[in-house]
Parts: structure tokens; sequence; C-alpha cells
């Protein structure tokens, strides 16, 4: 397991990072602070304690993006000069200023911090999502309608999102009861625990906004850490308590006369209960439903076979003959980890994808870092803006086709094209004296067109000799090996399916029934869900999804927010409908197909609709039933509140 939060420290237990009041004791690790973090951020904090906008004037030359971490174009004497003028600030009785600093301010701090024009669009959501003003809490809102003291909510899974839609709901007043099928909270992190595991959104972003915690071990976390913040978090805000763990929700059914839901739900004996609540949030996420390949052979092998998605912490590879069977994220970080300790490891490539090299993906927060993170005034928020602007909508380029760009093109725009021939150098470089891996590992589709993944010793594991890459087809599985299409056979006592999830069918095994008896299963299908919003659907009122059709942040991190904006959207439907005197909201039709209508003519215009685009973002014909066409910062305002003229009460 990795480092616990707080190394060394009980999560029960209040962190001292909380209280970072000033003035600051002019201590040792003060010192090496200021001499260790980022220093684009300590110039964010010393203008927002002294409101001096003439350090900006100082810097605003040198700051450009992207950038490396610490800032290594900045003159020496700048940057000397900066820490010697923040520490005084810090240390010294009155030196800060405690007025806020002006939006205008903030607005050039940004523009400045990040070497590039932050425009008003943004100002909102970067205020709310870096931690800078947070909403008051629904019940202490003035002349707020407060729930009734029998309206119920139920939240499908304790993950990610369900654990925010549960926190959110009992801020709001709501009383509400989560199910989930685990014995944990986590989901997903609960859930995958094989060596490498990791997150593909850097850490200081990769939380809620409501609770911003330093306490990462690595830039980018591993499954553990994000496991043990979710833990923290279900302490704090005393989420179990809503919990009723071990237990699967199998079939909802909707009252058209009582306007409820009848809500299956499986206990870990194989009772059966049917809970009667006024709305459903699902909240079970895509990547929980995993899936085994389609070989044949495989339920015949004799040896032991496991998915990523269900690893098993006491398995010992030491020595063991291994085949990997997939290339995407899950295998390229399985991978590294257990090469060292095995006898021979053959990875089974389908498809090939794009890989980008980020320096600082391994790397570990310095002490220096942490204790600035921890301690000293506003830099926590500060550093989360940095994360955000360069691992969110400034990725959005590269998924936006240029009209103007040869249409047979293995890329999109010169954005895109700029970002491929990175990767192909990172590519290359690796592999100067392997050029039958360069072959066979470099992608014919536009780079983004799919999930890419972060090279963390995926390259170099597959340079060792130990280690052997089969792009051939495979056959069949027998007893003892796995057979190629060209007869060759790779004897193997362990088979690893790193095969990814189910994600075109979003319903997983729920049977919906709505208004009337319809059914969900029927109207989409196996793998084509549609929705209004990606959180609702005509005909199945306060059943309200997250992560749903088409409201996925495919072009760059940001699920998290996605996760916030849904459940601030699903309880701005249920309050509104409480202070209107109604029991539920439904979506209209005619708005459901105006929005499929423009998700669709604006999917013509992205990346994933490109010839050679073809990923699990797709169904199996061809439709892009997963991905957010446009920015997260429209998706944030898409959320703020529902539109009234689009949805029926009853």
């Amino acid at each position: 397991m990795a480092t616990q939060l707080g190394a060394g420290e009980d999560r029960s237990i209040a962190l001292d990072w909380q209280d970072r009041r000033l003035p600051m004791a002019d201590t040792p690790d003060l010192r090496a602070a200021l001499a260790e973090a980022n220093v684009q951020t300590l110039l964010m904090v010393y203008v927002h304690l002294t409101h001096d906008a003439a350090m900006l004037d100082v810097f605003q030359n040198y700051i450009h993006p992207p950038f490396a971490m610490p800032g290594t174009d900045i003159p020496v004497e700048c940057q000397t000069d900066l820490r010697e003028k923040l520490h005084h600030v810090l240390v010294t009785p009155g030196a800060a200023r405690t007025d806020a600093p002006s939006q205008a301010l903030m607005q050039r701090m940004m523009s400045v911090g990040v070497g590039e024009p932050v425009d008003d669009e943004f100002l909102p959501l970067l205020m709310d999502q870096i931690g800078f003003e947070q909403p008051v809490p629904r019940r202490e809102r003035s002349g707020r309608a407060a729930p009734p003291a029998d309206f119920k909510v139920l939240v499908i899974g304790a993950g990610l999102t369900g654990m925010a839609a549960s926190i959110k709901l009992t801020e709001a007043g709501y009383d509400h009861v989560v199910i989930e099928k685990n014995p944990e909270v986590g989901g997903t992190w609960y859930e995958n625990r094989y060596p490498g595991v990791g997150v593909d959104t850097p850490s200081h972003f990769y939380s809620y906004s409501f609770e911003i915690t330093p306490e990462w071990t690595t830039y980018h976390p591993v499954g553990a850490d994000m496991q043990q913040y979710l833990l923290h978090v279900a302490d704090k805000y005393d989420v179990r308590r809503h919990v009723q763990f071990n237990s699967v929700v199998t079939a909802l059914a909707y009252d058209d006369d009582t306007a409820m839901w009848d809500v299956t739900v499986r206990r870990a004996d194989g009772q059966e209960e049917v809970l009667r609540v006024n709305a459903v949030i699902n909240g079970h996420g895509p990547l929980n439903r995993w899936k085994w390949p389609d070989i044949p052979g495989l339920d015949r092998f004799h040896g032991r076979k496991l998915h990523t998605a269900t690893w098993d912490p006491s398995l010992d590879l030491t020595g063991k003959r291994v085949a990997v069977i997939g290339t995407g994220a899950s295998g390229a970080q399985l991978v590294p980890a257990i090469a060292p300790q095995v006898e021979q490891l053959t990875v089974f490539m389908r498809s090939r994808h794009w890989v980008l090299y980020n320096p600082e993906i391994a790397d570990q927060v310095s002490p220096g870092m942490k204790f600035a993170l921890r301690h000293i005034p506003h830099f926590r928020e500060w550093f989360r803006f940095r994360v955000y602007w360069f691992a969110a909508d400034g990725l959005f380029g590269n998924v936006l086709m240029d009209p103007d760009w040869p249409a047979d093109s293995p890329s999109v725009s010169a954005l895109n094209e700029g970002m491929r021939q990175y990767a192909l150098a990172h590519l290359h470089a690796k592999f100067a004296d392997r050029p039958d891996l360069i072959e066979r590992l470099t992608p014919d589709f536009p780079i983004f067109s799919k999930r890419i993944i972060l090279d963390n010793g995926w390259f170099d594991a597959l340079k060792r000799d130990n280690v052997a890459l089969d792009n051939g087809r495979i056959a069949e599985i027998t007893e003892t090996a796995i057979r190629m299409e060209d007869g060759t056979e790779h004897e193997v006592d362990v088979i690893v399916c790193a095969t990814g999830f189910d994600v075109a069918n979003m319903m997983g095994n729920l049977d919906i029934h709505g208004r009337g008896g319809r059914s969900l299963r029927d109207e989409w299908g196996y793998d084509d869900p549609r929705s209004y919003l990606g959180v609702t659907v005509p005909g199945y009122p306060n059943y309200f999804m997250t992560v749903g059709p088409n409201s996925a942040p495919n072009h760059a991190a940001g699920q998290n927010l996605i996760s916030e904006v849904q459940v601030n959207y699903i309880i701005e439907c249920l309050d509104w409908a409480v202070a209107a005197g109604h029991r539920a909201v439904e979506a209209r039709q005619e708005p459901f197909e105006a929005w499929n209508e423009q998700i669709a003519t604006r999917m013509r215009q992205m990346i994933w609709s490109h010839p050679k685009a073809n990923s699990y973002y797709n169904n199996a014909n061809k439709r892009n039933f997963m991905s957010w066409p446009y920015r997260l910062v429209d998706y944030w305002n898409a959320m703020r509140m529902p539109d009234k003229d689009h949805f029926d009460l009853h």
C-alpha cells in the first residue's frame, strides 16, 4: 500500500494544515518550503497577501506555458527577491493585507501565473473549483424551501460521485440512503488494487473542491492514495451513516400514482428488499463493470486467471511466466510494476495507443512543497489553479477538428499535430535501438482520439530482456498456453486480463421501468444510451444519472469536477420541485431530442469523428455515446441550474 494521508497520522485526526494563520513562525521548515515550492505559485501567494501588482510586472515576461516545475526560465535573482519578500510577509505581524484581492487583480494574477490570458468566462468556475469561493450550504440559504421530512433520495454507489451526492444531500437537508455493493466506500479505487494502479489526473486537482487536501505523496496519485483520500472524506463528513454496504440495486420501478420509485435491493445473504423513495441518483460509474476478453478457450486455461479490476493481493508472481492481455491504461501501469519479479512476461497488444511522457508522473512531493501546501495561506488553492489550467480546458484544442486541416492527415489540427510529434519524439528516443518496436507501437490514428497513456515506465518495461510484445491476433487459449493465429504458442502460468470495462452498457444489470411502465433497456438497447445533458431521460421522473451519456471529459482531466456539478444540478432540480410544491421533475421530450441532435452535429467537428478514431467512447455503430464535446467550463455553466422550460413537474 502507498503512504497514507498524512504519513504516520491517523486519518481520523483533524489535519493541522487547516490552520493557516498569519504570522507564521520563522522556522527551518518554512525556509525550506520557500526554497522548494513552485515559484509561480509563490508569486500568486505573495500578490494575494500584498496586492503588489508591480511584482506581476517583474515576472510576466518570464512565465510561459508549458512549465517545468520549478520554473527554470525565471532569473534566479527574481526568484530570490520574491522568496525574501514573501518570507517577510509571512512572518511579520501586520505585513499581510486582510482584504481579498479585487476580481480584476485576481484575473491578472491568473493570467500572469499561467503565462496566457485567463478570460472572464473562466472566473466563476475557477473561484469555485480552486476553493476561494465556497457556496453557502443549501440549508442555510435565506428563503429556500426545506425538503419535506418524508422526501427520501436513494443513491446508487459510494464511489467518488456517490459520496459527493451524499455529502451535498446532507448539506441540503435531504433524507437519503446510499446502496453500495462493496464493504467500504471508494468505488473504483476500492476495487482496483493491481500493482502500479494509478490516476491520469494530477493529484492536486483530483479531489473535491470542498475538500482540497495537500496530503498527496506524488504529483499523480497511485490508486491506494486516492482510496485513502476518499476514506478521509468519508470519515470527516460521516458518510458511512447513510450507506448500506454489501448491497446491490437490481431494479427500479416508477409508480405513476404516487410519484415514487420502488427500488429492489439484494443483500449479501441473497435476500431482496424493496425500498420506496422519491428520487434516485445513479452513481455506479462507467468504470465499474469489468469485462473478460472474448477469446476462445479462456475458460479452459488451467493456470491462474484474473482481471486487473479483481486483483488478488496475495498473488505471488515471482518466477512465473505471465501473460498480460491488453495494453490500455491498466496494462501499461501493471506491466512495469510486475516485470522485475516475473520470469517471463508476454504482453499481447490488440491495438496501439499514444503514449505521452510527463516528467512529473512519478515525482514525489518534496517535504518543502508539502509544507507549503499544508501551511502557507492560499498556496494550495493557487497550486490547484495551476494544475487545473494545464490539465483541463487548456487541452481542448487537441480534440477540435480544424476544418481546413487535410482530411487524410493522422492529426486534426496544428495543435494536435504538435502533440503527435511530441509523442513520436518520445517513442523514437526510447526505442532508438529498437526500430522493430517503433514500428509496432506507432498508432495510425490521431492522438487524443482515444484515451492516451502516460509513460510511467511502460516503454522501459517493453525493452526488458524478460518482456516480449506480441501484436498478432490470438486464436485461442489452451490449458497451458496462448496460441496465436500464426501458430505461435506462448506457454504461461498466469493470465492477467487488462481488458477494461463494459462502458457502453451504462445501465449495467439494472432493470429500470419508468412512467407508464416504459423500459429504459428497450429504449437504449445494449450500447446506445441517450440523455438530456448526461443527467436525465424523459419518461423517468426523479431518476438522475451521473457520468451519463455524453458527459465524460474525454479531452482532459476533470471527472471530479463533472461529478460535483452534476450533483449540484440534480439537487437544484429537486429543490425546484420542492419549492413548487411538487414531488418529481422530468425532462421533456423535445429538449431531449434537440439536445441529442446538437450533440450529433457537434460531434462531427470533433476528433472522435476522424475515420481512424475507434475507442470505447464509441458504440457498435461508431456513435460516440460518452464524450462531452465542449469544454469543462461549458459543462460547469450548464449545470448551474435547470432550464425550467425543459422540464415538467409532477
